[in-house]
């Protein structure tokens, strides 16, 4: 690899006219065949392209499988808090196919998260709620709401 790297800059820097005029003469006998200016045969250029191709498909697949895992992700949370849907993450989804769910980690996270939302909804949780209040607050803020109905009333009211 390191050698197809080399033998290519080189090749591009003595195409600038950085080189020499004996390099200028090598380069007129080079053949025209990109196996042979790679310093390969025919048959290791082809398998290089091959397994170059490869490796681009399968990253390519493992990068839409993640975004799709992220679109799916974003869908979820769109759900929870009734935002309205996107038509991009669901495209994104659709391209990558029916395999898609949420990461491990993630799945434990959403657990983790609905449980405890179903512990505050539930009646134990809003006891556990009360007795987090203030009870000082809370009786001022009743005083403060009984005295103003009160003077409600009685500029409504003309008896009081």
């Amino acid at each position: 690899m390191a050698f197809l790297m080399k033998s290519m800059l080189s090749n591009q820097v003595k195409n600038l006219g950085l080189g020499g005029g004996g390099e200028e003469s090598k380069e007129e006998n080079t053949p025209s065949d990109p196996a042979a200016a790679a310093g390969m045969t025919r048959e290791e250029y082809e398998e290089y392209q091959k397994q170059m191709v490869e490796e681009k498909m399968e990253r390519d697949a493992a990068f839409a499988q993640k975004k799709a895992e992220r679109a799916c992700l974003r869908v979820h949370l769109r759900e929870k808090y009734r935002l309205p849907k996107s038509e991009l993450d669901e495209n994104q989804i659709q391209m990558a196919g029916d395999d898609v769910g949420l990461p491990e980690d993630l799945q434990k996270m959403v657990a983790e998260d609905q449980v405890e939302e179903e512990d505050k909804d539930s009646i134990l949780g809003q006891l556990q709620n009360i007795q987090n209040m203030d009870m000082d607050t809370i009786k001022e803020k009743a005083q403060a709401t009984f005295t103003e109905m009160k003077q409600a009333a009685e500029q409504k009211c003309s008896v009081m």
